[in-house]
């Protein structure tokens, strides 16, 4: 496994061009640790949203709320370096965001069963 999470390299010194290489090992771990955040994200908002009694289009705006608030904490996170570790920067927003409503929706269910 890789150890380290940093994947823009470019070459230096007789041989140096200016092609950008990525490592792909890393940017694989990179998007698993992206769908383990929206992932978790997911069963929390749905289980948030399942107490707080929020079906239909108010479970779904829940759900997009959380989620664009999601991505904005982590473009953060990576700020202005974000390129070293993805290759867009469509991969910190939208990566993972539409699979992320059926662990929702599991929860919203899972929480209205045990509120009966």
């Amino acid at each position: 496994m890789a150890s380290g999470v940093v994947v823009k390299t470019k070459r230096k010194g007789k041989f140096a061009d200016n092609a950008v290489r990525y490592n792909e090992m890393s940017l694989r771990q990179n998007g698993a640790i992206l769908d383990y955040c929206r992932t978790s994200m997911s069963s929390l908002s749905g289980a948030a949203a399942g107490i707080l009694g929020l079906t239909g289009v108010q479970g779904f705006a829940f759900y997009f709320v959380t989620a664009f608030l999601l991505s904005v904490m982590l473009m953060f996170k990576a700020g202005g370096s974000w390129n070293k570790y993805f290759v867009t920067r469509r991969d910190l927003f939208i990566s993972g965001l539409f699979g992320g409503i059926f662990v929702s929706f599991y929860s919203v269910k899972l929480i209205a069963l045990l509120k009966k």
